[in-house]
């Protein structure tokens, strides 16, 4: 009885191994995962310089925003790079406008377009735009292999991966933003917001230009007509763009009547001409601890 038991187990034992053997794979390994040389290599752009990120609004037609990018040398190679166009920021492709295909070759590439050439891909007119009015070009790399690669299929692993992380410098975008130049601005203004409170939403204050080009006093916003001028609050603005800042040492000057003396600090902003804006952020610093960031708004009237 035990020789028979021996004989079933024996051929059972022999019938699993057969099975096993039979269904094994000989071609090749079972798991993409199980050896480095099956994953698929990638590739991206990095950033060498960006060549400019304003278009000058009387000049859109022929200001020019990009910037220089050369491939990953360890990556698939780049056959050429899909450049799109959409207002603001969005990675929802359907929002998406194709603006030109740009070759790869050489050692780096030039990726950058015009403002006819974005007008011309959103269906507009380049006078529709609009001064304080941002877009974004989003760079779809095509791989000699057929692969594409954009901001979507790229992640950035919670900001360390090839999008955000530090030592990639990925160049998947770049911005836009509708800029003026800049011509003697004072006169008389409406207060649109102050969130630090010298002025309120709706006070009428006037505005004179500085003692030297392409300078404005401010000071009937900041400190407003309630406080003695310790120093008038005169903001300086780039003729080209209408950007805005103060001296690095800031300037002093007092809220209200309290005589707390407040310096403003690391200001940006834009003086628009042509739209008769002014916006305004600065940091407050009291003695040497910072009492937080601020922005006025005002509009000419």
């Amino acid at each position: 009885m035990k020789t028979m038991k021996k004989i079933i187990y024996a051929f059972v034992l022999s019938s699993l191994l057969f099975s096993v053997s039979s269904c094994k794979k000989t071609d090749g390994q079972i798991n993409p995962l199980s050896s480095v040389t099956n994953n698929k290599i990638g590739a991206y752009l990095v950033l060498d310089r960006t060549i400019n990120s304003n278009i000058i609004y009387a000049t859109a037609a022929t200001s020019k925003v990009g910037v220089v990018v050369h491939e990953y040398k360890g990556g698939d190679p780049i056959d050429h790079i899909d450049v799109y166009a959409a207002p603001g920021t969005t990675y929802d492709t359907t929002k998406w406008k194709f603006v030109k295909t740009v070759a790869y070759s050489g050692d780096s590439v030039e990726v950058s377009a015009t403002g006819a050439d974005l007008a011309k891909a959103l269906g507009i007119a380049t006078s529709a735009f609009k001064a304080g009015s941002a877009y974004s070009f989003y760079n779809r790399v095509v791989t000699k292999s057929g692969a594409r690669y954009d901001v979507n299929n790229t992640g950035t692993n919670t900001g360390s991966g090839i999008l955000g992380g530090p030592t990639y410098h990925a160049s998947f975008d770049f911005g836009a933003y509708i800029v003026c130049s800049y011509t003697d601005m004072s006169g008389t203004y409406k207060v649109i917001k102050d969130e630090w409170e010298d002025s309120y939403a709706g006070d009428i204050v006037t505005v004179t230009a500085g003692s030297v080009a392409n300078t404005l006093n401010v000071s009937g916003v900041w400190p407003g007509g309630s406080a003695t001028i310790v120093n008038p609050l005169i903001i300086t603005i780039d003729p080209a763009t209408g950007a805005v800042s103060l001296p690095s040492a800031g300037i002093a000057f007092e809220k209200y009547s309290s005589g707390t003396i407040y310096t403003a600090k690391n200001a940006t902003g834009y003086a628009f001409a042509c739209t008769g804006s002014i916006t305004v952020k600065a940091e407050m610093f009291a003695g040497g601890s910072s009492a937080g960031v601020y922005t006025f708004q005002i509009q000419k009237q």
